[in-house]
């Protein structure tokens, strides 16, 4: 099932903007910091750029 490149850097602003919660959040002491939570958060945001760059080149080289 191919994904649209603007529905791609959708997900990938919210993984972004989930990982930089979640850090955020440990940093403030809201959450606990654990090894686990770290790693999720780290992973979220890499994710999230990743999916995102993908889908801002699909769509440059859809309009080309």
């Amino acid at each position: 099932m191919p994904t649209s490149p603007l529905r791609l850097m959708l997900y990938g602003f919210f993984l972004l903007l989930f990982g930089f919660l979640l850090a955020f959040a440990m940093v403030l002491k809201v959450i606990e910091a654990g090894f686990l939570l770290s790693f999720l958060s780290y992973g979220a945001s890499l994710a999230g750029l990743i999916i995102g760059m993908y889908g801002a080149a699909s769509y440059a080289r859809s309009k080309r």
